[in-house]
């Protein structure tokens, strides 16, 4: 069961977030089965120029999907709420009991207007640097357990493709166990239609006739290509990195042995394991359009 977990869906989701003295972060990252990897990201307005950063990681670690990443930031009130420069506030202070002392006339400020001197009332800024790397490492750990999920789902999607591959196996073991009968069966027809059509025909020519009708029958070339695809197909399921594309070329040539197959069906048992074999291809297809 381990090697099976290097197959990787391209289906899942992951939402993280992380609250501060600052504020809130809330990261959402979901991917859908896509051909290549197609990355849209939806950012807070002060978060925009991650995005390069953001992309180039995502990169890195996947290999196709459709996927949107989305991280929202709620600032927290407390911070944005001014405070007074004690230190400016103290040096206008010190320079009105100046002026108050050569010259006595001289109106004092107002307290409003005092406040309203620059630099006396400061509005506290947010770190916004502090803010984006958390933004970043909070990306990458949302990151980190989509891979999680998408690595779960691919077991499922492993297990479920094995067991069909199991099956189809036994399909092509069944018709090769079937396959000496099949081809007497097909000449003793053969036979009997002549007969009944009471067609006189040169014994070498018969002969000849029913050698190229066997020919023509014999499926062992498929059944041994089938064979040697579910292997294939077996062992990409245990190879490291994306392999969605190439279980899925090796769908089409299955599919392609299981067509011939069902084409030079002559009798009933043969054609009813190239039906089944076709309705397992076409399973493990739909399967592996979710693999990465």
């Amino acid at each position: 069961m381990a090697t099976l977990r290097r197959v990787h869906s391209m289906t899942a989701f992951a939402r993280i977030e992380e609250a501060a003295s600052w504020g809130t972060l809330h990261v959402e990252i979901r991917s859908v089965n896509q051909r290549y990897l197609e990355p849209h990201f939806r950012l807070h307005e002060s978060l925009r120029d991650l995005e390069p950063i953001l992309r180039e990681t995502l990169r890195t670690r996947l290999a196709r999907g459709k996927v949107e990443c989305s991280i929202r930031f709620e600032s927290s009130e407390t911070v944005q709420a001014p405070t007074v420069n004690t230190a400016r506030l103290a040096a206008i202070s010190d320079a009105l009991t100046t002026i108050q002392q050569h010259v006595p006339s001289a109106v004092p400020p107002t307290t409003l207007e005092l406040l309203n001197q620059p630099g006396v009332m400061e509005t506290q800024h947010l770190d916004q640097s502090a803010i984006k790397a958390a933004a970043k490492t909070l990306f990458e750990q949302a990151l980190e357990e989509l891979i999680d999920a998408r690595a779960r789902e691919g077991d499922k999607l492993a297990e479920m493709i094995s067991t069909r591959l199991a099956a189809v196996s036994e399909q092509v073991a069944t018709v090769k166990r079937l396959l000496p009968q099949l081809l007497e069966r097909q000449r003793a027809q053969l036979l009997e239609r002549l007969e009944i059509a009471k067609t006189e025909l040169d014994p070498q020519r018969l002969e000849a006739e029913l050698v190229l009708v066997a020919q023509k029958a014999d499926v062992d070339e498929e059944l041994d290509r089938l064979t040697a695809h579910v292997e294939e197909v077996s062992r990409q399921l245990t190879q490291s990195g994306p392999k969605g594309r190439r279980l899925d070329f090796l769908m089409q040539e299955l599919n392609r042995e299981a067509n011939t197959l069902s084409s030079k069906s002559i009798v009933s048992e043969s054609t009813r394991c190239a039906v089944e074999l076709k309705v397992l291809i076409e399973q493990m297809r739909e399967q592996i359009q979710n693999i990465e």
